[in-house]
């Protein structure tokens, strides 16, 4: 129980956690201010949006009093995609690329696309986000602020925010009825306390008992509020107030491939093949091979395939993911030339990466 009670500060000057935890992040460019929590750790995610855990334990994570997700295996990056398990469980299914190629791309595009619960949750957390859009690489801002009032707000919502509902009905806005989501929204002031668009909006008898504003500026006394100026109030103040449909479905989609296309990018920077180019006389008929490297340590792979874009020149003999190395000899005419693509995948994830060597037949 001691241990729950702990909150994990995060320091940037280190590699690590603290008491030996590692540090993970949720979503490349991090989401702040969420409450997490894993079987050992507890606190919040800082401004990179990192959060401490210990291999093999499962993360829990709110925003304020509101659950978002719970019994999510951790990892070092961990993206709206594994928030939901059936999500999860199909990025364990790679998509077939036109070259005959597995790839976790083509997963990832068809959940983005389809899936409900991805779309609202992630539709949700860039509304409560303080600059309302994100550039590139800017990650996801929950202010303290927001999170106050949707404490404050919570009780009052005639039902829970449920993100496996369909995404029209997660975003309804509709003058007889709002989603719970929207109900939430429509409490929670982006401004600084002391603005004005944190105000109630003056109702209509407000407005309908204020004076008109006489035509001739100097009959105006700046002290009355008119019914114009109540007017004009009113409409600054509920143009103010954020809704589900403010974030496009596209808008979060785009977010979410970002995110995606961030972690597929570094992952693929860790490793590479031991040659980029090679060339080889015709007469040189003899296997060859191909190996796999990675930055700082041994490649340690679940799956590997290599093909040879050009049979007739260049033959994949063989390849083996436990010793990360492709085989392949020539069968060409001297000035042929092919690539061989070797796509593996990493036993810690879901993500294949592709790989691709030259090889020129000289006379």
């Amino acid at each position: 129980m001691s241990a729950l009670l702990l909150a994990g500060c995060l320091d940037d000057d280190k590699n690590g956690g603290s008491n030996g935890a590692e540090v993970g992040q949720i979503t490349p460019t991090g989401i702040s201010g969420l409450t997490y929590q894993t079987a050992s750790q507890r606190g919040k995610t800082n401004e990179k949006g990192e959060y401490e855990y210990y291999p093999g334990e499962e993360l829990t994570l709110w925003v304020g009093d509101l659950q978002l997700i719970s019994g999510v295996p951790v990892e070092p990056v961990v993206t709206p995609l594994e928030f939901f398990t059936d999500e999860r469980e199909a990025l364990k299914i790679a998509g077939t690329t036109e070259e005959g190629l597995q790839s976790h791309r083509i997963t990832e595009q068809q959940l983005v696309q389809t899936s409900d619960p991805l779309i609202n949750l992630t539709r949700f957390l860039l509304t409560l986000n303080w600059r309302m859009r994100t550039a590139d690489g800017q990650g996801i801002e929950i202010r303290e602020r927001v999170i106050e009032q949707l404490n404050a707000t919570l009780p009052s919502l005639t039902d829970p925010i449920d993100f496996n509902v369909p995404r029209g009905e997660f975003a309804l806005d509709d003058d007889d009825r709002l989603s719970p989501a929207n109900q939430l929204l429509a409490e929670i002031c982006f401004y600084p306390p002391d603005n004005e668009l944190c105000q109630e909006p003056p109702t209509q008898e407000a407005i309908d008992n204020a004076p008109p504003r006489p035509e001739d500026p100097e009959d105006r006394d700046e002290d009355v509020e008119y019914k114009e100026d109540k007017e004009n109030l009113r409409d600054r103040i509920l143009k103010s107030i954020r809704t589900i449909a403010d974030i496009e479905i596209t808008t979060a989609e785009n977010f979410l491939t970002r995110e995606l296309d961030i972690i597929s990018t570094d992952l693929a920077i860790e490793y590479y093949l031991d040659e980029f180019v090679a060339d080889f006389p015709q007469s040189d008929t003899a296997i060859k091979s191909i190996d796999i490297k990675k930055i700082g340590g041994e490649p340690s792979l679940a799956n590997l395939e290599a093909i040879s874009t050009r049979d007739q020149d260049v033959v994949v003999h063989s390849f083996s993911w436990q010793t990360a190395s492709v085989e392949y000899f020539l069968d060409g005419e001297a000035g042929g030339e092919a690539e061989i693509l070797v796509n593996f995948k990493p036993d810690d994830t879901y993500r294949w990466i592709k790989k691709s060597l030259r090889v020129v037949i000289t006379p």
